[in-house]
């Protein structure tokens, strides 16, 4: 399939809405994981650059403004972006390494992020806080009704992260197949807790990776 980011909405009323398949990455969670992080992080350079994700950026209009939450949120591209959008970002890493970096892109931005170390596996979302979820190429599949149950009625959940297709064609993204979701999973896993899907893709992106994005919302 091709690349191109650009979106196209879909609405899920009344009649069934035929999805694909998911989303997906590799778990944090231990001493081993904290310190992998921070050896792939600790360069002056950011390594997945500065500037946000394309998904991200092209779904943002849908998100009224409020507490945002971004989980793994790596070396703060995504969460600097949000605040530079005017939403209240705290986002959370299991690598200080990556939050040093976040806060300084955050302040080279001029804008302000509450960023903090958190080892997902572990960590317990507050409730009925956000506005906004984002996670992106991190794959824990119990968080997935934490999500819904932090998010206020009305609150999205923006999520993309690599298919199993990946193994065929990724470059990047873990070789487990344990951190890739299989068809349809996704879907399941959101609708199974109540939430509404208002957009789901499954696509190549540049013949790089295979990915799964979606959009979910809370719906009360």
């Amino acid at each position: 399939m091709n690349g191109s980011i650009g979106l196209i909405f879909t609405l899920l009323l009344t009649a069934p809405f035929f999805l694909f398949a998911l989303c997906s990455n590799d778990a944090y969670g231990s001493e081993d994981d904290r310190k992998r992080w921070d050896s792939r992080y600790d360069t002056h350079e950011y390594v997945y650059g500065k500037e946000p994700l394309d998904f991200l950026k092209n779904s943002i209009n849908l998100v009224p403004r409020g507490k945002a939450m971004v989980l793994a949120m790596g070396e703060g591209r995504n969460a600097v972006f949000l605040a530079e959008q005017g939403f209240d970002v705290e986002g959370c890493d299991i690598s200080p390494v990556a939050i040093k970096k976040a806060n300084n892109l955050a302040s080279e931005r001029g804008v302000s992020i509450r960023a903090f170390e958190a080892d997902l596996e572990n960590y317990k979302l507050e409730e009925n806080k956000y506005a906004l979820i984002t996670d992106f190429y991190y794959l824990q599949r119990d968080l997935i009704p934490q999500m819904r149950a932090a998010l206020k009625s009305g609150g999205i959940v923006i999520m993309e992260t690599y298919t199993v297709e990946n193994l065929k064609i990724g470059k990047h993204g873990p070789k487990n197949r344990e951190y890739l979701l299989e068809e349809n999973e996704l879907l399941r896993l959101f609708m199974d807790v109540g939430m509404k899907v208002i957009y789901y893709r499954e696509m190549e992106i540049n013949g790089e990776k295979a990915v799964a994005s979606i959009i979910a919302q809370r719906v009360d």
